[in-house]
């Protein structure tokens, strides 16, 4: 594996692959910082400082305050200028990925040339929609901030928008919706120019953001705090437990159920066709980390309603108490709908008749399953108990997170912080393990391409790119030679504000 990391700086193509995808990266990361237009930026900070001072949050409105700074990757605390992140957009995909499956007009189009480029033209058109409105709805919370997951409490350290009015909304909005467009541009870019799937990767980066600030959490909660005589190696067994999760994790997300399809010989002049057995793919975790990503969408809308609507009666308190992420009642009912989204999106997206209606056109079937309905029959019953154990490693993935919060009561007397636990499943763990096995595909396929060895000497990483040709275009030597320049003249200015000011 050693040898495959170096052997990736010796291919030009992918070496400048991967230093336009870093020079995103920085650029996004640098994004994030950009404080809005009208925002005291020193308000911002304090509250930051004061927070990790505590250990991050605590309480029922944590894990939801948490969720939403993963995928801004802090923009949403901070502020800035990527307030939103790139979740309008997936917003938007998600709705057109449905809409294809159930509208007919829609399905044909997918279909038809040219059919999925104007299906992307109205994501993005939805996209500046759903753009539009969230962050209409942010510049209005940004006069009682105190009220937005993830900021109570910041009122005491100041006002963080002295000149609250129109012109300081219509800003906002403008900014926050050219960021995203940005995001989104830039995801393309790295898509095509770089390696990996540009708006995935863009969502991991800002996980992963929040990785450093949980470490030290974690040192000061459990060794540089008044922790009991056991901290030390509860520690020791939280990191156990992490490589643990992590490799169950990537053993599940590509597990998966080879039916054999037997393709019957045909003789074309003096040539023979067919013969030959291939294997159908059944993933276990077919709906992905969709279920999770509906049901807390779903879970969280009442909590923002409520609040709004009704926000000093004690009854909507009770209720937002228990759908904000912070007790047994809200992983019960969550773990009830993630079982439901499971089959809703399998359902939705795996067809098995129009499956059984291709093998039978190209000459395929199932040993000992006749073709037509009853292959489709075969399908649908194999693939409703695959979604169901699917739904049962989702439920307990999801649970894991509320599970290790609650182990070290016994040591330290109190709970684990949503940031910290958060890496041990959920959202964010799918996320970054699907989105860093994608990675390591399309760099494994460039590195077997040229007769090189790839992560695995005993086989290939399993994938949609095992046979992926050169596609894309990638940067030239001088794009990338004025980007990282402009990229070292951004962070020296940034140095020499902060040394300056400091």
């Amino acid at each position: 594996m050693i040898s495959a990391f170096a052997s990736t700086w010796k291919v030009p193509e992918l070496r400048e692959r991967i230093l336009f995808t870093l020079a995103m990266i920085v650029i996004i990361r640098l994004g994030v910082h950009v404080t809005l237009p009208g925002v005291d930026a020193s308000v911002i900070s304090d509250y930051l400082a004061d927070k990790q001072a505590k250990g991050g949050d605590q309480g029922a409105g944590a894990a939801v305050g948490a969720m939403l700074g993963f995928f801004s990757g802090g923009g949403l605390q901070k502020m800035g200028v990527f307030a939103l992140g790139i979740m309008p957009y997936i917003s938007a995909s998600i709705m057109m990925q449905l809409m294809t499956a159930v509208v007919p007009k829609l399905s044909k189009l997918a279909r038809e040339d040219g059919g999925r480029e104007k299906i992307t033209q109205y994501t993005r058109a939805i996209t500046i929609i759903i753009a539009l409105v969230q962050g209409y709805l942010l510049a209005i919370s940004l006069k009682n901030p105190g009220n937005i997951p993830g900021l109570q409490g910041i009122a005491k350290f100041g006002e963080v928008v002295p000149n609250h009015g129109v012109g300081f909304i219509a800003m906002t909005v403008l900014t926050i919706v050219t960021g995203t467009l940005l995001l989104m541009w830039i995801g393309d870019q790295i898509t095509d120019r770089g390696l990996g799937n540009g708006i995935s990767l863009i969502i991991t980066v800002n996980i992963i953001s929040a990785l450093p600030g949980a470490l030290v959490i974690t040192w000061q909660t459990l060794v540089s705090g008044n922790a009991g005589p056991g901290a030390a190696a509860f520690l020791v067994f939280l990191v156990a437990f992490l490589i643990f999760v992590i490799a169950a994790t990537i053993a599940i997300t590509q597990a998966q159920r080879r039916i054999a399809v037997q393709y019957a010989k045909r003789v074309m002049g003096r040539k023979q066709l067919g013969g030959q057995t291939q294997y159908l793919p059944l993933k276990v975790n077919y709906a992905g980390v969709m279920p999770i990503i509906f049901a807390t969408a779903i879970l969280s809308l009442p909590t923002f309603v409520l609040q709004s609507a009704f926000p000093t009666a004690e009854w909507s308190r009770k209720i937002q108490d228990v759908l904000a992420g912070g007790g047994l009642g809200y992983y019960l009912v969550a773990g009830v709908m993630i079982f439901f989204f499971s089959y809703f999106w399998v359902a939705t997206m795996f067809q098995p008749s129009e499956i059984s209606e291709n093998l039978k056109r190209s000459g395929g079937y199932i040993p000992g399953v006749r073709p037509g309905k009853p292959t489709a029959d075969f399908l649908d019953f194999t693939m409703t108990r695959l979604t169901f154990a699917g739904a049962i490693f989702l439920t307990i993935i999801f649970i894991l997170p509320w599970i290790v919060s609650q182990m070290p009561r016994g040591i330290i007397g109190s709970e684990l912080p949503f940031l910290v636990t958060s890496f041990f499943g959920g959202t964010s763990l799918l996320i970054i393990v699907g989105v860093l096995l994608d990675f390591m595909r399309q760099v494994e396929t460039h590195l077997l391409q040229r007769n090189y060895d790839g992560f695995l000497r005993k086989g290939k990483i399993k994938g949609r790119y095992d046979r992926l040709q050169n596609t894309g275009e990638r940067a030239s030597s001088g794009t990338m030679v004025y980007l990282w320049v402009f990229i070292a003249i951004v962070v020296v200015v940034g140095v020499s504000y902060w040394i300056y000011n400091g």
